[in-house]
C-alpha cells in the first residue's frame, strides 16, 4: 500500500494529496500561485499594441518568469523609465505609448533575456 494515500477524512473532509491537511487548511495552493512565475520558455516578449484602445498604441511585456509582487515592481521601472503610464495585470506589463525599444534595452540591462515580437 505505498502508493496510497487519504484523500477523505471523516473528521475533516477532503484533505490535500500534497500537505496532507485538510482543504481548509492547506496553504499548498496559495504558496504555488504566489511562487509560480508564468509559463513559456522565460524569454520576455515585448511588442507594440493598438487593437482595441481605441487607436492608443502601448507596449505590451509578456512571458517574464516572476512572480507577481516582482513583476509590479518591474513595470513601475519600466514605466518611470519611459516616463510614461501604464499597469501590471494578469503577468503582463502594459506601458502607454510605443516603448518596445527602450523596453527590451531596459530588461536586458536588468538581466531578463528579452526580444521583439509582433509588430
Amino acid at each position: 500500500m505505498s502508493g496510497s494515500r487519504l484523500v477523505y477524512s471523516t473528521e475533516t473532509g477532503r484533505t490535500c494529496p500534497d500537505c496532507r491537511q485538510a482543504l481548509a487548511d492547506c496553504r499548498c495552493a496559495a504558496l504555488k500561485k504566489a511562487a509560480k512565475p508564468s509559463s513559456g520558455d522565460g524569454i520576455a516578449k515585448v511588442w507594440r499594441e493598438s487593437k482595441g484602445r481605441g487607436g492608443k498604441t502601448v507596449t505590451l511585456v509578456k512571458n517574464l518568469p516572476l512572480a507577481e509582487a516582482e513583476l509590479q515592481l518591474l513595470g513601475k521601472k519600466l514605466r518611470s523609465a519611459c516616463g510614461t503610464g501604464g499597469t501590471t495585470k494578469d503577468g503582463v506589463i502594459e506601458i502607454q505609448g510605443d516603448h518596445a525599444e527602450r523596453v527590451t534595452e531596459l530588461l536586458v540591462k536588468a538581466g531578463h533575456p528579452a526580444k521583439r515580437a509582433g509588430g
